[in-house]
């Protein structure tokens, strides 16, 4: 399961531009508009050959240019929740606040590793502002400039090693049989899906949006099926309703789709496709996940016809492209129309993601097509693709092409190979890597 960290703050500390800079990436807008994309505050870090995932959870909060301690404490219950590390992030030039404190006094009792980091050291006389932060009572301050990178490294190495160890043997056990992860907006029927399978009522299924917990794997082994079923601990009950149950419900999703094999995305199918379900579909792609579109609540829509199918399956690949070879399942919880196909076609996807193409097969198959459309020769050179062959033992399927000049083969290219590989063989449902290497 992937280890997850968690950014937390009061407002204008600098927490998303430290996202950027731990990710190296642009990708958390600093623009305090509201209405920008949520899932752009993930990311992965990969420091010194350690990957985990980084949240931050200041970006997910509706009101969050409001200092409203309500808000703040959210995120931090959030973070404490789900994550197994938390970095506490204050303003060294604004020093210790009063709601630096209330959320300091939350993250002592929570018993999760933390690190304290005073940002805005742009330069060396916010140096001496950082020792007051020792008050805060959780060990030493790490003095950082997100803005021009100064003290990140040596954070990098703390944030690192104060994650907890993995239980390989966990792993190793979880590993052996598939994991499906069950992810969607909220009230787009998880639990009803889950009961339906299971057939028990081991998740109380009600109307109100969001009453799911916490992370739970199930064993499932009964019909000929044997897998674990992640279940995405959904949202708890809110006691005011303007509460952004978005931001909880797509941080435990990144937790889910984290730990599975293949992600069942549910869809309200009276609902069509909302920003949410895109966004969840991304973090499905960003951890190249198998996937399995299963448009619940087919009993409530009036239009059953044919047609209508189509133009509805037509309607989300448009929306996911350019990644479009998955399934699509119509079905209802309640009357359980079509559950079983649901099983069968993440069974048959984790198979996918599993299949190897031999060597010689790939070569005989794909020269053939590279022959009739060759790469776009760049200043007069040809790319000339000598040898292609499958990676062993990788999370997903990866094609490498050997060839004279890789930088010169284009993302367009790319994708003319990955179709051809899909043409000739069944992948459908998981993602594919294509790789240009120099022979």
């Amino acid at each position: 399961m992937g280890q997850l960290v968690a950014i937390v703050g009061r407002p204008n500390v600098g927490k998303s531009t430290l996202f950027n800079r731990l990710t190296q990436s642009r990708t958390a807008i600093t623009d305090p508009t509201a209405g920008t994309t949520r899932d752009r505050q993930y990311g992965k870090v990969d420091w010194n050959g350690k990957e985990f995932s980084i949240v931050d959870t200041g970006g997910w909060v509706v009101n969050s240019d409001d200092i409203f301690e309500s808000e703040i404490n959210k995120q931090v219950e959030l973070a404490i929740e789900q994550a197994d590390e938390i970095l506490f992030v204050v303003d060294a030039m604004n020093g210790v606040t009063d709601l630096d404190d209330h959320v300091a006094e939350i993250l002592r009792k929570s018993r999760k590793p933390v690190i304290l980091i005073a940002n805005k050291v742009d330069s060396n006389e916010w140096v001496y502002n950082v020792p007051e932060f020792y008050s805060l009572g959780l060990g030493d301050p790490y003095p950082v400039s997100a803005i021009n990178g100064y003290g990140t490294g040596d954070l990098l190495d703390d944030v690192v090693a104060k994650l907890p160890e993995k239980d390989d043997e966990e792993e190793a056990a979880l590993d052996e049989i598939p994991r499906f992860a069950i992810v969607g907006r909220p009230n787009a029927g998880k639990s009803s899906i889950i009961n339906a399978f299971i057939g028990t009522d081991r998740h109380i299924v009600t109307e109100i949006a969001g009453t799911t917990r916490d992370s739970i794997y199930t064993r499932y082994s009964k019909f000929g099926f044997d897998f674990y079923l992640v279940d995405t601990a959904g949202i708890r009950k809110k006691n005011k309703v303007n509460e952004d149950i978005e931001y909880y419900s797509v941080i435990r999703s990144i937790r889910a789709i984290e730990a599975s094999d293949v992600c069942i995305l549910m869809l309200d199918g009276t609902r069509g496709i909302e920003a949410q379900d895109v966004n969840i579909f991304s973090l499905i792609q960003r951890n190249k996940k198998g996937l399995v579109v299963v448009v619940n609540k087919w009993d409530l829509v009036e239009d059953k016809s044919t047609k209508a199918i189509k133009h509805y399956e037509e309607a989300i690949r448009a929306r996911f492209a350019p990644f479009t070879d998955f399934p699509i399942i119509f079905t209802s919880a309640i009357t359980k129309q079509r559950i079983f196909k649901v099983l069968e076609t993440a069974v048959e996807v984790y198979q996918n993601r599993k299949r190897t193409v031999p060597t010689s097969q790939l070569n005989t198959v794909l020269q053939e097509d590279i022959a009739a459309y060759p790469p776009p020769s760049n200043k007069g050179k040809f790319v000339k693709i000598k040898y292609i062959t499958m990676l062993k033992g990788s999370q997903v399927p990866t094609f490498i092409f050997f060839c004279n000049l890789p930088q010169w083969v284009k993302e367009p290219y790319r994708r003319y190979l990955e179709n051809k590989i899909r043409e000739h063989w069944t992948f459908t449902g998981t993602p594919i890597n294509v790789f240009m290497r120099e022979k």
